[in-house]
């Protein structure tokens, strides 16, 4: 893990906001500069803006690589009872790239036919996208890939493509959408037990949730600093305030911070105010890198109404970190985690 400078939550916000969380892709920025042997710094600290990014980009398979034990019929997140008797050809897909990351974490990368915008860890850079437009699914994209089960979630879409789908014989495996922590291992289970690698699930749970578990553990005693997550659209006009339920507030509180919007009484997410945010008094403000873009970087964020009021703004703390990643949910949360903790407790 290195420290260097969409939001889904558990329950959606509209679907435009929604559609512009996928377009977020991965980029750098300039970390402060500080002794990296000094240790943590307090809240508030003259430490500048960070980005938060994981040592290692790419998903770890699980070893040996599992055989799918087929046919097999699962009753899928939305009801519909649906057969699998084949696993070649596997598409996954939805807003966050996590349905792909799991099946690539299980072993069965190399069956991946195709992948959406936000499945970009580099084991599926070069497979062909199947959302052209951005985020929504296109029929001809997909069967042109022969995909033998497609696997994804309410998050993508639009329904008709889905219908499609079906009636071309493919069978279309929806997976729960609840983006927090209690719902990686449960999307894990889903994904394995449709394509008949249940043990594997099984074993990769164990994984995934030893690591988030280690990560928690290893975040220093110590001041919680109050981390304010905003999600921003600058060129769509969007600017929102994370809180109870956004699924930002359980990454924030793992990685040892308090949830700014949480305090202040807000759920899910809600319009940004100056009145809020400066009544939140964020320690922390944590964006993402795309969304931080979209505002004229760190001058632009500081330059809005409110910020500059708060301690965050006063000491240009602004953390930001790739979409697909930091509320990613997917197998990677533990290095998410970490990633997330060092950057708003640490400068480096």
């Amino acid at each position: 893990m290195t420290t260097r400078r969409s939001p889904r939550p558990a329950t959606r916000p509209a679907r435009w906001i929604a559609g512009a969380l996928g377009a977020a892709l991965l980029a750098g920025s300039a970390a402060c500069a500080s002794d990296p042997a000094s240790g943590p710094a307090a809240a508030g600290a003259d430490c500048g803006p960070v980005t938060a990014v994981v040592a290692d980009a790419d998903v770890t398979p699980i070893d040996p690589a599992p055989t799918p034990a087929l046919p097999v019929t699962v009753t899928d997140a939305a009801g519909d009872q649906v057969t699998v008797t084949d696993a070649s050809r596997i598409l996954a897909v939805n807003l966050y790239g996590s349905i792909a990351e799991i099946v690539f974490s299980l072993g069965l990368g190399d069956r991946v036919v195709g992948r959406d915008t936000s499945t970009d860890f580099p084991a599926a850079a070069d497979l062909p996208v199947v959302t052209p437009g951005g985020h929504d699914l296109s029929t001809e994209a997909i069967l042109a890939l022969d995909p033998t089960v497609v696997l994804l979630d309410d998050s993508i879409g639009p329904p008709e493509v889905l219908d499609q789908l079906r009636t071309a014989g493919i069978p279309v495996v929806r997976v729960g959408d609840e983006q927090s922590l209690a719902g990686v291992p449960v999307h894990i289970r889903e994904v394995a037990a449709a394509l008949g690698v249940p043990d594997a699930g099984e074993q990769l749970v164990a994984r995934v949730d030893g690591e988030i578990a280690a990560a928690r553990d290893g975040v220093a005693d110590g001041p919680r600093p109050r981390v304010a997550f905003l999600y921003l659209r600058g060129t769509a006009g969007v600017y929102l305030m994370g809180g109870k339920g956004a699924g930002s507030d359980a990454m924030i509180s793992a990685a040892g911070g308090e949830d700014a919007g949480t305090a202040i009484g807000l759920e899910k997410f809600r319009p940004l105010t100056s009145e809020g945010l400066i009544n939140a008094a964020p320690d922390v403000i944590l964006v993402m890198t795309k969304g931080l873009e979209s505002v004229g970087g760190v001058d632009g964020l500081v330059a809005m109404p409110g910020v500059a009021q708060t301690p965050a703004g006063q000491q240009r703390r602004v953390v930001d970190m790739a979409d697909t990643v930091l509320l990613n949910f997917g197998t990677r949360t533990g290095v998410a985690i970490q990633a997330l903790a060092r950057a708003i407790h640490e400068c480096r």
